[in-house]
């Protein structure tokens, strides 16, 4: 039986208990890697995560960490390396999405986005590296988005956080090479089982379908294996950027 792709390596995946996260947990268990799986509040959801992995046969443990807080990160880092005693994948997931006209836009609300979208991502990289570091070949996967990429008018601030998380992507790149590669991914509208369809991205797309859970997975197991890639945004949308 050949080696499963990722055998032997430790990831550690933000907001992890549900959706997009969740997927991405799985799949890097279903590659061989033991996971942690971090969330927020979803403890519930993240035990189940935990317990479906362990079903596969590797290691996990769910970690409660609020990641826009350097000392949570630095705790949650922390508990990795005392469990794992490596980590060789950070998958910086966590996000959050709500509308809010540019005219009403709160304070608050921008600095709400900001913190969880794009801080999380530079805190729990910042924290990772010294670790991702000592095996030479770390990698950072960042979930940004098109609409770091398309501008949404309802959506500013949310645009504005994840075009932040592709420069981030990029600047980490060339400031944590060689030892780590960095990029991100950037999932169009995704669905998952019991959720309406978008009827209009299925019909301007050029694949004609919504994204899954699995296909955002799928992107990131990838770049967890690419030896040659590094500060790219893969936008796995279907093609909804071509039109």
């Amino acid at each position: 039986m050949a080696e499963k792709a990722l055998a032997g390596e430790v990831a550690l995946v933000t907001g992890a208990a549900k959706r997009i996260g969740r997927s991405i947990a799985l799949r890097l268990a279903a590659e061989g890697a033991d996971v942690a799986v971090n969330y927020a509040t979803s403890k519930k959801e993240a035990d189940e995560v935990v317990r479906e992995i362990h079903v596969g046969g590797r290691r996990a443990i769910a970690i409660k960490a609020d990641v826009s807080r350097r000392a949570e990160v630095r705790k949650m880092i922390a508990t990795v390396e005392r469990e794992f005693r490596r980590l060789d994948i950070l998958v910086n997931n966590a996000g959050m999405i709500f509308a809010a006209k540019f005219e009403q836009l709160t304070e608050a609300q921008w600095d709400r986005i900001m913190n969880t979208n794009l801080k999380s991502q530079f805190l729990c990289s910042q924290a990772a590296t010294p670790l991702l570091k000592r095996r030479g070949r770390g990698r950072i996967i960042n979930l940004t988005s098109l609409g770091g990429i398309l501008p949404w008018p309802a959506y500013t601030h949310y645009c504005v956080s994840k075009a932040g998380a592709i420069m981030l992507t990029r600047c980490m790149a060339r400031a944590l090479g060689p030892k780590i590669r960095v990029n991100s991914v950037a999932p169009g509208t995704i669905e998952f089982p019991g959720e309406p369809p978008d009827k209009d991205y299925i019909r301007r797309v050029p694949l004609h379908r919504t994204g899954t859970g699995e296909d955002i997975a799928g992107a990131v197991v990838y770049l967890a294996t690419a030896d040659f890639v590094t500060g790219q945004t893969i936008a796995v949308d279907g093609g909804r950027t071509l039109v």
